[in-house]
């Protein structure tokens, strides 16, 4: 596979309808998580003895019921915004899906009604072909851990030592799994499979293509998903510094202040990093799209061409008539 055309081909997609730019960052929702600040808010909790005293009294009077209240509709909001992270990042990954074979049919225009649509059209197909595989891929999980701990037990740890060098397959296995993934996803969009037809073709395509399927995946995965990924996140680092220098001061005004000052730079580069993550999120769907279109289809066949009559050699003596 040309490897070369592919990485330059779906840049050329992105660059001409931007409109994927958008639905590269609906694609990205949820993909992004936040996690650390525990240590931090520890520390501020015990220099802090008498805030926290406080706030633990607010609490404490406010009524059982409202409490109760509190907590349904926190619920409630956490379930709606879950499902709309669900919807947009399906239908925005359909989008990039079918915006690149509409692109790669000679599409002159791409809109975001047309693609929006489209992408309600495969949108459950989509929505349980995932989540069929992430209930696989879970049960199997689980089914590992409880058989480790049993092995466990009955070896009195040994198995858990021999289980460490298999830890370190975690990462390629999973690495692997999201590139099946993503050639099921694009199996069932661009050739309008059902659920398991999908699956079925996106692990056909996985597997007699394996070779050109790793390299593409280094190169999307670890090449440019990665490392633009760092890249967008880094100034993150710089957002996140005054309110990391605040809480090492254990005052509660530079915590203050330093919170502020970040939340307010944290709005300043939120577009920012939405469009970068948009752009990089639908460059890596095009990608993928785009090899799947290469290894599936066959080249058209040449025409037959007849061969040419012989040439009548003029030394031949002129044919007899009797």
């Amino acid at each position: 596979m040309d490897f070369g055309y592919v990485l330059k081909r779906a840049w050329e997609i992105i660059w001409k309808f931007k409109v994927l730019w958008i639905f590269g960052i609906l694609a990205s929702c949820g993909q992004a998580s936040g996690s650390g600040g525990s240590n931090s808010g520890y520390r501020f909790s015990s220099q802090n003895d008498a805030f926290t005293h406080q706030v633990e009294l607010y609490y404490n009077q406010l009524n059982p019921a409202i409490i109760t209240l509190l907590i349904v509709v926190g619920i409630i909001i956490a379930i709606a915004l879950v499902v709309l992270v669900v919807l947009l990042g399906t239908v925005g990954r359909i989008g990039l899906i079918r915006g690149t074979v509409k692109a790669e049919q000679g599409a002159g225009k791409l809109t975001f009604s047309e693609l929006w649509r489209e992408g309600l059209t495969y949108f459950w197909r989509v929505f349980f072909l995932n989540l069929l595989i992430a209930v696989i891929i879970l049960a199997g999980v689980i089914a590992a851990v409880i058989l480790s701990a049993i092995l466990a037990v009955g070896t009195l740890g040994i198995f858990l030592i021999c289980l460490l060098p298999l830890l370190c397959l975690i990462i390629p296995i999973a690495w692997l799994l999201s590139i099946f993934i993503e050639q099921a996803n694009v199996a069932l969009v661009v050739e309008n499979l059902d659920i398991m037809d999908g699956i079925k073709r996106g692990w056909q395509v996985f597997i007699d293509n394996i070779g050109s399927m790793i390299v593409m995946g280094l190169i999307l995965v670890i090449g440019i998903s990665v490392i633009g990924g760092l890249v967008i996140g880094l100034p993150l680092l710089g957002v996140a510094t005054p309110a990391v220098l605040g809480i090492a001061t254990g005052l509660t005004d530079n915590i203050r202040n330093g919170i502020i000052l970040s939340v307010v730079l944290f709005v300043i580069y939120l577009p920012f990093l939405l469009v970068f993550s948009g752009v990089l999120r639908a460059y890596t769907q095009s990608a993928w799209t785009l090899t799947f279109l290469r290894l599936t289809t066959k080249p058209s066949p040449l025409p037959a061409v007849e061969a040419p009559p012989a040439p009548i050699s003029e030394e031949s003596p002129p044919a007899q008539i009797q």
